[in-house]
């Protein structure tokens, strides 16, 4: 087979797969045979540039970055949709159309809580995607969107189409996108609509692409003889886009009604966030005799459902020191439940915060789930103050070490910038020993305060010297012989640690895990950084001039070389570990779930001997889990693998397949 038509195969293949796994969420080929697939699609195209399709996987890489976004005028106009509130509201709806036509019915569709987007399609291929803006004006984003898999780059229609639905993201990834985002103390996303609107904006389609945005699409302008939407809906489908599989064709506002009832039941155990029900005429030729305002269709409108809001009591506000030494306020609440969870904490995250709220101790304030997810303080109930509660003051100086707190300009957040801050020493030895970090086991956040307490830890260069005082640890209540041999096993074993583990470790300020993979991948060996310039690190791909000082000036301080150069003495690895296989083994493109406590295994030491196998760790079992490692005392993931047929594997299974 020439190349040409080689090419033309595997484009075909890979999105015929993409189109399975991100549209049908119904996988039909491993993430490893797709990624060998792709990898001769893009050796193949790099060799004949002029064969690259529009359609082509290689493509939803997306372009270089952007210096703007260009505007774009619609069309025809994105309007928004009026909003109701109670059953009340919706028969009230229905009545005023019931004046105007007979003979109609409804859709009914979740309201997917992300941000509007238009696709215009040309001759079968994705010309433009664009933002809704002001309704009359967006900004392209075509590079964004093609990063998008439920996003077809080629349709069957030959017409000219435009398609318009919602970009979000979905809870499993908001909640990695925040984690990233709390290990490099950056400022979290709100809610993931807050999350999905600041990806799409991204300059870099790179980084648009690593936090997994999807779409589901909902309206069509084009598409010979369509005559409802409901029918609209299916040709969509037919053409490949994701369509909400929760979409109902009723007949009337009584089923309107008993869809939004059965929708509030679910809303909460759906994978992506909803804030409403859609409801629309379904036929098409009674749009016009039903009519517009200036803003919004008649023929259409959303049920909001309430914010699940709790009210408690803010007994107290703490500050919380991190270990790059931020100080952020933390309102400790009578504990309350919220969306099936108990919360008693909630970040208020800087003095404006609480300002603008205009925060009182011992105010009743009511609290959410932002996005359901993360504990909001949204607002005070001034008509119950007493006149007892007490305004809230930022503290000025460190409540640990007593040194004044700086804010710089053009920052929300307070800093204490002594070096020797107890607080965030301890904080710093706590993060590296972490399990995102160097995870040594058996060296969890009690222990290593107990230890810097007792001063046997003073920095993290100290952990890897506990061998030495080991008699003296063996005699401390609580350590016993065989607790501290297995600490001293575990310290010494992390020595083999992979460079990025280390550089994580270390606390740089704004750089993670995922930086930290990304720096060493480049860098290579840790005496290579001292080498680098802020022009330098900021060429590698991610990595801006907020990171790039960061490590710059990191590396400048005396006391940051001497640590390392003791960390140097202990033995630590100073160099990548890549992961890359150079074949197929057991796990490669399989999805594994831990559930239970192993003997011979930490859960992270058997999730790195997975990943280094080319599988997948998941926290959740989903139909697209392959094996469930299974120890003692398992929980509930355990059951619903069982009753999803996934393939249990026992730990002396474990050990045959990896060879131990």
């Amino acid at each position: 087979m020439n190349d040409k038509l080689r090419i033309e195969e595997l484009t075909q293949i890979l999105n015929k797969a993409n189109y399975e796994y991100y549209v049908l969420n119904n996988p039909t080929m491993s993430d490893y045979d797709f990624d060998q697939l792709l990898k001769e699609l893009v050796e193949l195209e790099e060799k004949h540039p002029d064969l690259i399709a529009k359609d082509s996987p290689t493509q939803r890489v997306g372009g270089d970055i952007s210096s703007k976004f260009t505007k774009v005028t619609h069309d025809k106009p994105m309007l928004s949709l009026g909003n109701l509130f109670s059953e009340e509201d919706v028969l009230d709806f229905d009545s005023k159309i019931d004046k105007v036509v007979s003979n109609y019915t409804y859709t009914a569709d979740l309201k997917i809580d992300g941000l509007s987007v238009s696709l215009k399609y040309k001759n079968g291929y994705l010309e433009q995607a664009a933002t809704r803006g002001d309704g009359v004006i967006g900004e392209d984003i075509t590079e964004n969107v093609k990063t998008i898999r439920s996003v077809p780059l080629k349709i069957s229609c030959l017409d000219d189409l435009e398609v318009r639905g919602e970009i979000f993201i979905s809870k499993d990834s908001f909640e990695k996108i925040n984690h990233q985002r709390a290990q490099q103390e950056l400022e979290l996303f709100k809610n993931p609509r807050n999350a999905a609107a600041g990806t799409i904006r991204q300059l870099d389609p790179k980084i648009v692409s690593e936090r997994k945005l999807d779409a589901f699409m909902h309206y069509v302008i084009g598409g010979k003889n369509l005559k409802n939407h409901y029918e609209s809906l299916m040709f969509l489908k037919d053409l490949g886009f994701k369509v909400n599989d929760k979409t109902k064709n009723c007949q009337n506002i009584k089923e309107v009604l008993n869809y939004i009832t059965d929708v509030e039941k679910y809303r909460f155990d759906l994978p992506y966030e909803i804030d409403g029900v859609v409801i629309k005429v379904n036929e098409f030729d009674l749009y016009d005799e039903i009519g517009y305002t200036s803003k919004y269709p008649k023929w259409a409108t959303a049920f909001k459902f309430k914010a699940l809001e709790v009210e408690t009591v803010l007994n107290s506000i703490t500050f919380q020191i991190g270990r790059t030494g931020v100080v952020k306020p933390v309102a400790e609440l009578d504990p309350v439940m919220i969306s099936g969870s108990l919360v008693s904490r909630a970040t208020l995250h800087n003095e404006d915060f609480c300002k603008d709220r205009d925060l009182h101790i011992k105010d009743h304030v009511i609290v959410r789930k932002a996005g359901e997810i993360i504990p909001e303080v949204l607002r005070v109930i001034a008509e119950k103050r007493t006149g007892e509660e007490q305004a809230f003051k930022m503290i000025e100086n460190c409540p640990k070490c007593g040194s004044v707190l700086v804010r710089n300009q053009g920052e929300a957040d307070y800093y204490c910038i002594n070096p020797h801050c107890e607080a965030k020493r301890l904080e710093g030895i706590i993060h590296f020993a972490s399990r995102d970090a160097y995870n040594i086991d058996g060296l969890g956040e009690s222990i290593l305060t107990e230890l810097y307490n007792e001063g046997y830890v003073s920095d993290i260069a100290d952990i890897f010297e506990l061998k030495d005082r080991y008699q003296e640890l063996i005699v401390r209540e609580g350590f016993g012989e065989k607790s501290v041999t297995n600490l001293i096993d575990s310290i010494e074993k992390s020595k083999k640690n992979s460079l990025e583990k280390l550089v994580f470790g270390l606390g740089i300020r704004h750089v993670g895990s995922k930086v930290s993979k990304i720096l060493v991948d480049k860098i290579g060996d840790l005496d290579n950084f001292r080498n680098q310039t802020i022009e330098s690190l900021s060429e590698i791909n991610d990595i801006g001039q907020a990171i790039a000082k960061s490590v710059v000036d990191y590396f400048s301080e005396q006391k940051n070389i001497d640590l390392i150069e003791r960390l140097k003495a202990h033995g630590l690895n100073m160099t990548f570990k890549s992961k890359k296989l150079d074949s197929e083994t057991f796990f490669t493109g399989k999805t594994v779930v831990l559930t239970g406590t192993l003997q011979k295994y930490s859960r992270n030491d058997a999730q790195t001997i997975i990943e280094k196998m080319g599988g997948n760790v998941s926290s959740s079992v989903s139909k697209n889990t392959d094996f469930i490692l299974l120890g003692d005392s398992p929980g509930s993931k355990y059951q619903k693998g069982l009753a999803l047929g996934v393939k249990i594997l026992t730990e002396v299974e474990f050990d045959d397949i990896i060879g131990r």
